[in-house]
């Protein structure tokens, strides 16, 4: 009701006329609740009216609801008055001042005031004025966490949430909350990392802050180093290193890796063993009376020292002797050695002459005694085609062979082909000699026994015994003085022998073989690592004339600041030797390396295994990382597995995950990506991101996977993989949409965006090279080259005479972009065949012999009578 001025009444008559009222309950502060109206009582006694002043206006006597009763102990009466105050009443004065009520009492000697009570609209704000903020701090750090919480009437309490659970500070002697309502974590523990709330609440409300993630965070520190290892080398300058981790503590919850290396390596010498050598005997003694006499030597040439062997055999030397002092001996004895003497030279006399017959046999018998290292040839050949030029290509130099001379059919063998039988006319000429009647009458045998015969004659060579026991990664086939090619099929890896490699009258089975890491030892000191594959070309001892031309991939981005490469041959005792240092001047003829972006090309002219070696001189060195991801291409189940596989970018090991993945039932789910992988000593890591999670679940559980750097950097594991297993939250989930990120920690890194409908999508299946198109793993003769021979003969005899104003092999170098060889290319006999056998390993068979024709055109213009060739023969 409205507030209004009340006319007191006259007092009750029989109320105590002496004593004053006094209040037994007097009207306390209330707060109002949205629109609740609030009560107001009070109680006094002897007392005969009872009114309530709010604000300085009495309140309407109709508003007042009174109760009256006698006091039982003292007999005084006793009145009780309740009033209502609603929201719009305190509103009306809101502003102005505080809304207050109190009570006024009368008795028959006068009146008394209760105290004010303050009626007041209770209300809390949405928002704080200040929240807690996430942080990341360090293990046993001090942490303060503010919090102001909204405006509110009466002010708001706050508590402090951890995860959801209330934190009392009763509980926990390391947090207690300030006056102010911070939360303090006197230090920090790794139970302490959660998301924390700021929660204030009142009698209208209950407000919360936004969580703040607090992150306690371990740096790593180092372990103390381990002992040096023992020496690489065990004689000679060497390497050795001592390690540390990273364990004490081991980083958690992000903190900073260890700064500085895990690894130290220190050069070292060994002192190399020296076995023993006797010196020359001393001259015979005196003969004694018992019919001998003696010489000595010593082991003193050298001496054995740093636990070299002692030497071997006698060291004092004893004989018969004839002498006057020995008249007992038998009468005759001298005329019987001269006999027996006598007998033992005839004989040998007669061994001679049949060992002669034998040879001169033989020798009439063809082309058995031409045939080079017989005990690991196949008796067996199958004609193939060997075309000199192909009608297709009319960018060929070609001279015309004069049809008219007689010709002749050379039939060579070719293992691994399956095409029929075809002839090669050579026409006979100064520039390729005819071969000698009946010198080149072929056996033919089985082609499917062939392979296996071949292979099986090779293992029982002691230095083959490593060789794989199939032709996946082999190729082979038969080589005279035409020269060939072998390919192992999309690996890159190729072994070309050029026209007269092989002496004239001889016939080579030649093999080239890439060999799996885990089947061939190659040891490695220090920084080396393997850039290479292992590949072996053979046999080894034949006699080549001229260098053959190894090609094979790499994955190492040279520089000659960070980069020290190392051309290793395997000997045949299986140790392995350094034959070649890159940049460096060659110590042998035997070896030359042509070191391109991804591949190089190695000119030797001894058969042998091979591999190239890098050792790092800086941390700036890096190796080239193929990424590759393959997924199942069925999924029956909830799980799905995505594979990552890390891998040396050379063709052979992506041939070999291929192979794998076909076996697993793999499909490729993404372009392969190069990462550069730097000498750091830092691990490689894997983690998967964006993956909806109402369809799909991750069931790692760290945030990353990881690779040790060792592991890659070594060469020795070809390829390493980590898979990513995920969940089919609903088995009609077949869209996978995700992001695969891939990092050298403080280097380079690649990321994957996966998109895809892992039932149906096969867009990149053309990245996998199919079976069928791998190619004839042989070529014989002409059809291994792409230069015509007979141009290849006219372009040879007219550059490698020194030409005026310089129109030779040189401006050819240069202008193929050979020219940093000149010196390579001096040191043989004929520069321009190497120079054109460099050409035809680096593009067969997709060269463009245009660009060839041009180089060698430009060439002539420096001289015009250089060539007699048309335009038209062009």
């Amino acid at each position: 009701g409205a507030q209004q001025s009340a006319t007191v009444a006259n007092p009750v008559s029989g109320a105590s006329p002496d004593l004053l009222p006094h209040f037994q309950l007097e009207p306390e502060d209330v707060y109002i609740v949205k629109n609740k109206a609030v009560s107001l009582a009070c109680r006094a006694t002897p007392a005969t009216q009872i009114y309530f002043k709010c604000n300085g206006e009495w309140v309407h006597q109709g508003d007042h609801v009174t109760q009256q009763s006698t006091d039982r102990g003292t007999g005084l009466p006793v009145m009780e008055v309740h009033i209502e105050v609603t929201r719009q009443q305190v509103e009306k004065i809101f502003g102005l001042e505080e809304y207050w009520c109190q009570c006024v009492a009368w008795s028959s000697s006068g009146t008394t005031k209760s105290r004010k009570a303050f009626v007041r609209i209770a209300y809390l704000r949405k928002n704080f004025e200040q929240e807690p903020s996430a942080r990341e701090v360090s293990i046993e750090q001090g942490i303060v966490l503010p919090c102001r919480p909204p405006e509110g009437i009466p002010p708001a309490e706050v508590e402090w949430l951890r995860n959801e659970e209330l934190v009392d500070p009763a509980l926990d002697a390391n947090v207690y909350v300030t006056p102010e309502h911070s939360l303090v974590l006197r230090q920090a523990r790794l139970a302490d990392t959660a998301n924390y709330t700021c929660v204030a609440k009142n009698i209208v409300a209950r407000r919360r802050s936004a969580s703040a993630a607090i992150t306690v965070y371990v740096n790593g520190g180092w372990s103390t180093w381990t002992q040096w290892s023992g020496c690489s080398t065990s004689c000679g300058r060497g390497w050795q290193k001592r390690s540390r981790t990273c364990t004490n503590p081991t980083p958690l919850n992000g903190g900073a890796f260890c700064e500085g290396q895990n690894v130290q390596k220190t050069a070292c010498t060994t002192l190399c063993p020296v076995d023993g050598a006797w010196s020359e005997w001393s001259k015979w003694s005196v003969c004694g009376a018992e019919c001998t006499h003696w010489r000595s030597r010593e082991c003193s040439e050298p001496a054995p020292r740093n636990g070299g062997r002692d030497c071997r055999g006698p060291e004092l030397d004893t004989r018969n002797c004839t002498s006057e002092l020995c008249s007992h001996a038998a009468p005759g004895a001298e005329d019987v050695a001269l006999y027996v003497g006598l007998v033992a030279v005839a004989v040998c006399l007669v061994l001679l002459l049949l060992v002669g017959v034998l040879v001169y046999c033989r020798k009439k018998g063809g082309l058995d005694a031409d045939v080079a290292d017989s005990s690991i040839l196949t008796a067996g050949f199958q004609p193939v085609s060997i075309k000199p030029s192909k009608a297709d290509n009319p960018s060929l130099l070609t001279i015309q062979p004069d049809l008219s001379t007689t010709t002749m059919t050379y039939q060579g063998s070719l293992c691994p082909r399956q095409d029929g039988p075809a002839k090669l006319q050579l026409p006979n000429g100064h520039l390729l000699s005819p071969l000698g009647a009946g010198r080149h009458t072929l056996h033919h045998s089985s082609p499917a026994a062939e392979g296996a015969d071949f292979v099986a004659r090779l293992s029982t060579q002691s230095y083959f015994r490593s060789l794989p026991r199939g032709t996946t990664n082999m190729a082979y086939g038969t080589f005279n003085f035409l020269g060939g090619r072998l390919m192992i099929p999309n690996t890159g890896i190729s072994l070309l022998i050029p026209p007269d490699a092989i002496p004239r009258g001889k016939i080579y089975e030649v093999y080239l073989t890439l060999h799996k890491q885990e089947e061939v030892r190659l040891p490695l000191a220090g920084c080396q690592t393997l850039l290479s594959p292992i590949v072996s070309c053979g046999p080894p001892g034949v006699l080549l004339t001229r260098p053959a031309i190894l090609a094979m991939g790499h994955c190492v981005e040279a520089s000659a600041e960070n980069w020290s490469i190392r051309l290793k041959k395997q000997s045949c005792e299986g140790t392995w030797e350094d034959v070649l240092q890159l940049g460096a001047e060659p110590c042998t003829e035997l070896y030359y390396c042509q070191l391109e972006a991804q591949a190089c090309y190695v000119f030797t002219e001894q058969l042998g295994r091979f591999a190239l070696v890098g050792e790092s001189l800086s941390m700036a060195a890096s190796k080239r990382l193929k990424l590759v991801l393959f997924a199942p291409a069925a999924c029956p189940s909830l799980e799905y597995n995505i594979r990552v596989y890390c891998l040396s970018d050379t063709q052979d090991v992506l041939k070999e995950v291929i192979q794998l993945e076909k076996q697993l039932g793999g499909q490729l789910i993404g372009a392969p990506r190069v990462l550069h992988f730097k000498d750091s000593y830092h691990n490689l890591r894997l983690s998967i991101h964006d993956m909806p999670s109402s369809l799909w679940k991750s069931k790692l559980l760290a945030s990353y996977q990881e690779i040790p750097f060792y592991h890659i950097w070594s060469g020795l594991q070809p390829f390493l993989h980590c898979t990513f297993t995920l969940e089919r939250l609903s088995p009609s989930t077949c869209e996978l949409a995700c992001k695969i990120w891939v990092w050298q920690v403080e280097g380079d890194g690649q990321s994957f965006t996966v998109n895809f409908n892992i039932a149906k999508d096969t867009r990149f299946s053309d990245w996998l090279v199919p079976d069928s198109e791998v190619g004839a793993p042989a070529l014989v003769g002409p059809s291994a080259f792409k230069i015509p021979f007979l141009i290849r003969q006219k372009i040879i005899s007219s550059l490698d005479p020194p030409g005026t104003r310089g129109a030779d092999w040189r401006t050819l170098a240069q202008k193929l972009n050979l020219d940093s060889h000149l010196g390579f290319f001096a040191s043989k006999p004929s520069p321009t065949a190497m120079i054109l056998n460099l050409w035809e390993a680096q593009h067969f068979p997709n060269g463009n012999l245009s660009q060839l024709a041009a180089a060698v055109a430009e060439v002539g213009k420096q001289d015009g009578a250089l060539f007699a060739v048309s335009e038209a023969e062009c």
